[in-house]
């Protein structure tokens, strides 16, 4: 197949995928979501993100209709229907369907998975960054289908000619970005933002974390400010899909850009993990 879709043990061509209205996915966005790379048949970090998303799913008190292992060997039988190996992993989990009320419906969650062609392709090229106000509810610790906020903020950034748009708290205490996670480098220590319920704890994040570790870098997660990224040695953005960009303005400023070793070696770590999980 092309692109693939699956919806509670239907499976098509992602085209021809019809789904319920009466999904709550419709009425409410209400449910929890992955996404992750795939090279060479191989889902990269498979395990960090089933954990997530049944993280995710009993904070919101939806039951998953599978056990972790069961969704695993979907997510890889699904994959060898696919023409390519090199893909885009998606599936979210909705807490089921019926009429349109605000309680809980009766009856289990709908599963959902897309896999689209990908082939990764990583690049070292710096990019620009724009900042603006943190406006999404309290719970970003939970990966929600409810992402209003978050387009609109890539959106912003899209239309400034920018990769990302960091997103910051009164106070200007930094969080996250629309669809990844940012730290800073200053002094020779790795600054990231607390897994408080103000950030998404993004597995990119865990694994620069544990690059940081690996090549001896300090470590502190707290928070910084917005003054501290225009001011940081090194700025950079982590997803699974692009797990280690490097950032060279912010608000249409010079920013970054002073600890290229820093920067090469975490770089480095990453797509060596990476493309030694997918060979």
């Amino acid at each position: 197949m092309k692109a693939l879709g699956y919806y509670n043990g239907r499976i098509g061509e992602l085209d021809e995928m019809m789904i319920p209205m009466a999904d709550r996915v419709c009425w409410f966005g209400d449910g929890v979501y992955e996404a992750h790379l795939c090279r060479n048949y191989h889902i990269f970090t498979l395990d960090e993100h089933v954990d997530r998303l049944f993280s995710s799913a009993s904070l919101l008190e939806i039951e998953v209709p599978v056990s972790k292992q069961e969704l695993k060997d979907l997510l890889n039988e699904l994959v060898k229907k696919m023409d390519t190996g090199d893909l885009v992993v998606y599936y979210q989990v909705t807490r089921g369907s019926g009429k349109r009320n605000h309680a809980f419906p009766e009856g289990k969650a709908n599963l959902w998975v897309t896999l689209t062609p990908k082939t990764f392709v990583p690049s070292r090229d710096p990019v620009s960054l724009i900042t603006d106000e943190d406006i999404r509810f309290l719970h970003c610790n939970i990966k929600t289908l409810n992402l209003i906020p978050a387009v609109m903020a890539n959106e912003k950034a899209k239309r400034a000619g920018a990769y990302e748009c960091v997103l910051y708290r009164p106070g200007n205490r930094v969080t996250e970005c629309s669809h990844s996670n940012v730290h800073i480098i200053k002094n020779g220590v790795f600054y990231t933002a607390p897994t408080d319920n103000l950030i998404l704890p993004g597995i990119a994040r865990a694994h620069l974390i544990r690059a940081c570790e690996k090549l001896s870098i300090p470590v502190s997660e707290t928070p910084f400010t917005v003054d501290d990224l225009k001011q940081a040695d090194e700025i950079i953005t982590s997803s699974s899909t692009n797990p280690c960009v490097r950032a060279c303005k912010v608000d249409g400023r010079a920013a970054g850009m002073q600890r290229q070793d820093l920067f090469d070696a975490l770089y480095q770590f990453i797509m060596d993990e990476y493309f030694e999980a997918t060979k």
